[in-house]
């Protein structure tokens, strides 16, 4: 059982102890750094949606009045942050007027899931079935398919004032916002419909998500280069027309064309080139930003952004491969209206697969090593807690701004652990005990 340490007696006598008995120094700045945290942390009651939820008002305070909120996690596959990410976002909805949930998912995977938690279309098991293929296949997992349908049901109750999802990814665009593209012009501008069923020719997709993204990566480069280029042209040519009297239905479709020009370019990089993939996903990363930004601007909406720590962040955890994250370029959108708020764990188990195969396994990982991050915030006196990192005091606050091993495990294992400074990649820490991976539908 971890002691509760706060008194600046007891600090001194740790540090006079160091002193006196040959205990190493760095013993004793680490006592004096945990009670820092003990003084600045502010308990979870749990994680799971429901019940009181006093426990998050710190929280609240801490968010201020930002527009978009970016809420991490450590693995993608683990219940206890999806959990968390649900009841976080209905406690915004009820207390700080939060509307959106958004997901590192596809933009048009977004309209989709939206059509339902806005108006009751089609099935959600069966659009998450679809959607959630090959990179986003962990999305489709029962906590989001609660949230999805909490969402639903809140709508059904405040018509007036409905909550909606979006995707902001773009590793493809599906025929939703082609449809949306070509039903624009051929209302608004007829004479663009011809050209544009030209340029977006071969594009729209006739397969399922995963089918679709695997085809498109193994198409040669130049052909991928020259599907951009169209795409590209599109976009151009709708962005020269006149808006008109309706310039709502203008900018929606200007944003369709957006989203599937992002796709295509998302791919027209060199992946046989180590700058061309470190390029292609800075480019990822700046375009889920502006898609994230142009429906706050748009919708007026605050958004709650679902995503790992490496993209909500502002300092990547492998700057080589991701030379610039999207909470980085939200704090460039948005200035003081982003907080990033980053998530660790002591121990527990997630999905992923493996690095020579796709076989899905459960991997259960033990204590943090020596010398990392979450050893020491695993001696904070609460079990799970959040904390405040631009308010924590010495000598904790300069603890939080040095770099040192943190884990952060993306779609396969084995994956980091990563040389983080907690306080220059998030505003906002939230630190869980223990994991337990989530339970992935369909499998």
């Amino acid at each position: 059982m971890r002691q509760h340490r706060t008194g600046s007696v007891l600090t001194l006598f740790i540090i006079l102890a160091a002193l006196t008995t040959g205990i190493p120094a760095t013993a004793a700045q680490t006592s004096t750094v945990v009670d820092a945290l003990d003084r600045a942390a502010h308990p979870l009651r749990t994680v799971e949606p429901g019940g009181d939820t006093r426990d998050l008002r710190p929280l609240d305070r801490m968010i201020g009045d930002a527009e978009v909120v970016g809420l991490g996690e450590a693995t993608h596959s683990s219940h206890d942050f999806f959990a968390l990410k649900d009841r976080v976002f209905r406690h915004l909805v009820e207390e700080k007027g939060f509307r959106t949930f958004a997901l590192e998912a596809p933009w048009s995977t977004g309209l989709r899931l939206n059509g339902y938690v806005l108006h009751g279309r089609g099935d959600p098991r069966r659009i998450m079935r679809e959607e959630f293929q090959r990179d986003y296949l962990w999305w489709n997992n029962t906590d989001y398919l609660r949230l999805v349908e909490w969402m639903r049901s809140y709508n059904v109750r405040h018509p007036g004032d409905p909550v909606r999802f979006i995707g902001d990814d773009i590793a493809w665009t599906g025929p939703e916002s082609y449809d949306a593209v070509e039903t624009y012009a051929a209302e608004a501008h007829p004479g663009l419909s011809a050209r544009l069923a030209e340029l977006y020719r071969g594009l729209r997709p006739t397969a399922q998500s995963g089918e679709y993204i695997e085809r498109y990566q193994a198409l040669p480069y130049a052909e991928r280069k020259e599907r951009a280029a169209r795409t590209g042209e599109a976009l151009r040519l709708l962005r020269r027309t006149a808006p008109g009297a309706d310039r709502a239905a203008y900018d929606w479709a200007v944003q369709q064309a957006t989203v599937i020009d992002q796709t295509a370019r998302q791919y027209a990089f060199d992946f046989e080139d180590l700058a061309g993939v470190a390029a292609a996903m800075r480019y990822r990363d700046g375009a889920m930003a502006a898609n994230v930004v142009w429906w706050q601007r748009h919708t007026g909406d605050k958004v709650l952004l679902s995503a790992h720590n490496n993209h909500v962040g502002y300092v990547p955890e492998a700057p080589a491969q991701y030379p610039k994250v999207q909470g980085a370029f939200l704090r460039e959108h948005l200035g003081a209206g982003y907080v990033s708020v980053g998530l660790t764990f002591g121990r527990g188990s997630f999905n992923a697969t493996g690095w020579d195969d796709d076989t899905i396994r459960r991997w259960t990982l033990g204590p943090a090593g020596p010398g990392s991050n979450e050893r020491t915030l695993e001696r904070v006196r609460h079990r799970d807690y959040v904390l405040d990192m631009r308010h924590v005091g010495a000598p904790a606050v300069d603890w939080l701004r040095r770099a040192r091993p943190t884990r952060g495990i993306g779609t396969a294992y084995p994956d980091g652990p990563h040389d983080i400074a907690l306080a220059r990649s998030y505003d906002v820490l939230i630190h869980l005990h223990r994991m337990a991976a989530a339970r992935l539908r369909d499998r």
